[in-house]
C-alpha cells in the first residue's frame, strides 16, 4: 500500500474538499489570532504559516500523516547513521560535518567525527597558508586567485554560501579573488583566464569522483593554460597551483594533483550536501576558517532543533508537510522562492537542485511506480527584481504557486540611514506582496468597481521566512531548515532523496554522441539527432573551407 492509500491520506483528502473554496482573506477575518497560532521560531528563523491555505486542523492532520509514515523514527535513523539511501547501500551523513567534535558518532567502529575535523583541520591550514601568502605560483609569488572548478553541489553551494557572506570576511584576511567556473562550454572559463595572472593563480578541482566530464574539461584547460604560460612541467605546475577535494583520492591522483594537495569527503556525503565539508574551502577562504566554523554551528543548531523538536513546532517539519498539503490536496505544483536580500541571489538555483535532483521521484523506496505528485517545479529571483519579470503571473495568471517569501530582519546597522532606509523599502515590499497574493485586493477601497484587468484574486498561499540578520549562523541554520524539509517530504513520498538515477543516462548517452560528432558516417541515433548533427558538421566544414 502506497501513502496514497492510507487513513492519513484520505483524512486530508476530505479535509481538503471542505478548505477548498475557502478564501484566506476568509480565514485572516475569522481569526485575528491567525498570525500567533500559525508562525513558529527557532534557530534564527521566524517562520509565517498564516498566509498558507490552512487551518491549526490541517496541521493536526498532516502532523497524523508524518506519524503514520513513522517520521521519528526515520529523522533518528538520518542522524544515527542507518542506511537511509538504499539504492547506493549508504548512510547520508551530512548532519555529521557539522557536529561539534566532542560529539563523537560510529560507524561501525569508526569514530567518523574524529574524520571529519582532521579532515576541516587540514583544510584549515591550507586556507592559513593561503591567507598568510605561504602557498606561492610558480614564480615565488602569493596567491592571489583562487577559481573553484566544479559543478553541481560542488559550485552551486559555496558559490551562493561565498555571495550571501560576502560581507563577513576578517579584517586580517589578504585580499584574494574568489572565482568559481562550472560551464563544460568553457566560457565561464575563457572569459576569467582573460584577465587573471597564471602565476598568482589557485585552482581548486572540486569533485566527488573525480570523473565528472564537465569539471575535468576545465581542470584540463586550466592546467594546458598554466604549462603554456609558464614553459614548466605538468608535475610542477600541479604542485603548486592545484588543489583536490575529492571522494576519490585515487583519480586525483591519476589526474595528477599530488597527495599533500588532496583534501577527502566521503562517499556518504550527497554532493549537494556537501558544502559542509571541504568542498567549502572556497567559502573559508572568502570569509576565513573562524566564520565558515559559525555557519556549521548555525547548522547543527538546526539539526539539534529538528532532531529533538516535538513534530508539532519543528520547523523543517512543518515547512515540509505544508509543501505536501499543497501539492497533493491543493494541487500546486509550482513554487517560487523570492529572498528580499541581494545577498542571496543563489539561493533558489541552490534550492532548485536541492528539492528537484532530491525529491524529482516517480519511484518509491520499494521500486514501485505510484501515481501521486512528489517535488513541484521550483525556481526564483531576487524578490524586487522578480517584481519586475514574474509576478504578473503570480497575481493575475492563470497558475496557482506556493511562494517563499525570506528577509532579515535587520541590516545595515553599522551603516548609514540612507541604507537602512533601502533595507525598509526591500522588507515593505516582500510583506506587501505577501499580503497581496493571500488577500487580493480586498486589501483596498471600492476594488469592486475596479475593471477586470485591474482585478487581483487573491489566494496564493505563501510563507515567510523571517530571519533575525544574515549572518553565519543564521545562513547556515536557513539552508539546514531546507536540507531537512527536502527529507522530511521524502519520508511521506516513500522517495529516496540522496540518489540521482536520472541525470546519469543523459552523460553516457552525450559521451557516445561525441564520436558521431566527429565522424560524418555515423547514423547510429534517431532521425533529430541525425539532422542536428548533420548541420554542427555542415557548419564546420564551411568554417574551415
Amino acid at each position: 500500500m502506497t501513502v496514497d492509500q492510507s487513513p492519513a491520506w484520505a483524512a486530508l483528502s476530505l479535509h481538503a474538499e471542505e478548505l477548498r473554496t475557502k478564501h484566506l482573506k476568509e480565514m485572516f477575518a475569522d481569526d485575528d489570532k491567525r498570525f500567533e497560532k500559525l508562525s513558529f521560531s527557532a534557530a534564527h528563523c521566524l517562520a509565517d504559516f498564516s498566509k498558507q491555505r490552512i487551518t491549526e486542523g490541517t496541521l493536526e492532520r498532516l502532523i497524523t500523516l508524518a506519524q503514520q509514515q513513522q517520521l521519528p523514527q526515520k529523522i533518528e535513523a538520518l542522524f544515527s547513521g542507518e542506511h537511509v539511501n538504499p539504492s547506493e547501500n549508504r548512510p547520508a551523513l551530512h548532519t555529521a560535518l557539522r557536529q561539534p567534535k566532542e560529539m563523537p558518532l560510529f560507524l561501525g567502529d569508526t569514530d567518523i567525527s574524529k574524520e571529519i575535523h582532521c579532515s576541516l583541520e587540514r583544510m584549515e591550514t591550507l586556507v592559513e597558508q593561503i591567507h598568510n601568502g605561504q602557498w606561492r605560483g610558480y614564480d615565488g609569488g602569493p596567491i592571489k586567485n583562487v577559481v573553484n572548478i566544479g559543478v553541481g553541489g560542488s559550485d552551486l553551494g559555496p558559490l551562493m554560501a561565498c555571495r550571501a557572506l560576502n560581507m563577513f570576511s576578517a579584517d586580517e584576511i589578504r585580499d584574494i579573488d574568489i572565482h568559481f567556473v562550472s560551464s563544460m562550454d568553457g566560457s565561464q572559463l575563457a572569459r576569467l583566464l582573460s584577465r587573471i595572472d597564471p602565476a598568482s593563480t589557485l585552482f581548486i578541482v572540486s569533485s566527488k569522483s573525480f570523473s565528472t566530464i564537465d569539471t575535468l574539461a576545465n581542470s584540463n584547460t586550466a592546467r594546458e593554460w598554466l604549462v603554456n604560460a609558464s614553459g614548466l612541467p605538468v608535475e610542477l605546475i600541479s604542485q603548486h597551483h592545484f588543489i583536490g577535494i575529492t571522494a576519490s583520492p585515487a583519480k586525483a591522483t591519476e589526474w595528477g594533483i599530488p597527495e599533500k594537495n588532496q583534501l577527502h569527503f566521503w562517499d556518504w556525503t550527497g554532493g549537494r550536501y556537501s558544502m559542509w565539508s571541504a568542498i567549502g574551502m572556497a567559502i573559508a577562504l572568502h570569509t576565513g576558517n573562524s566564520n565558515f566554523r559559525k555557519m556549521l554551528a548555525g547548522a547543527h543548531e538546526m539539526d539539534t532543533h529538528f532532531r529533538t523538536a516535538p513534530l508539532t513546532e519543528n520547523l523543517p517539519v512543518l515547512l515540509a508537510m505544508i509543501g505536501v498539503w499543497n501539492i497533493n490536496f491543493l494541487n500546486i505544483h509550482a513554487h517560487a522562492v523570492l529572498p528580499y536580500d541581494g545577498r542571496l541571489q543563489h539561493l533558489p538555483a541552490y534550492l532548485e537542485q536541492l528539492e528537484m535532483e532530491s525529491n524529482g521521484k516517480s519511484v518509491t523506496l520499494n521500486g514501485d511506480q505510484f501515481d501521486y505528485s512528489t517535488c513541484p517545479i521550483l525556481w526564483g529571483e531576487v524578490g524586487p527584481n522578480a517584481q519586475h519579470a514574474f509576478y504578473q503571473l503570480l497575481h493575475q495568471g492563470t497558475e496557482s504557486v506556493m511562494c517563499d517569501f525570506i528577509a532579515p530582519a535587520l541590516r545595515y546597522q553599522e551603516y548609514g540611514e540612507e541604507l537602512r532606509a533601502q533595507h525598509q523599502l526591500a522588507l515593505a515590499n516582500c510583506l506587501a506582496q505577501s499580503r497581496l497574493l493571500a488577500l487580493g485586493d480586498s486589501v483596498l477601497d471600492n476594488a469592486d468597481n475596479a475593471p477586470s484587468h485591474k482585478r487581483y484574486r487573491g489566494n496564493q498561499p505563501s510563507t515567510t521566512l523571517m530571519i533575525d540578520e544574515l549572518t553565519p549562523e543564521s545562513f547556515g541554520a536557513l539552508i539546514a531548515m531546507y536540507e531537512h524539509k527536502v527529507y522530511v517530504q521524502s519520508v511521506i513520498w516513500e522517495i529516496n532523496p540522496f540518489d540521482q538515477w536520472g541525470v546519469e543516462l543523459g552523460k553516457q548517452v552525450a559521451t557516445s554522441l561525441l564520436d558521431q560528432l566527429a565522424d560524418t558516417s555515423s547514423t547510429n541515433t534517431d532521425s533529430s539527432t541525425q539532422g542536428l548533427i548533420r548541420f554542427v558538421q555542415q557548419q564546420r566544414q564551411e568554417a574551415n573551407s
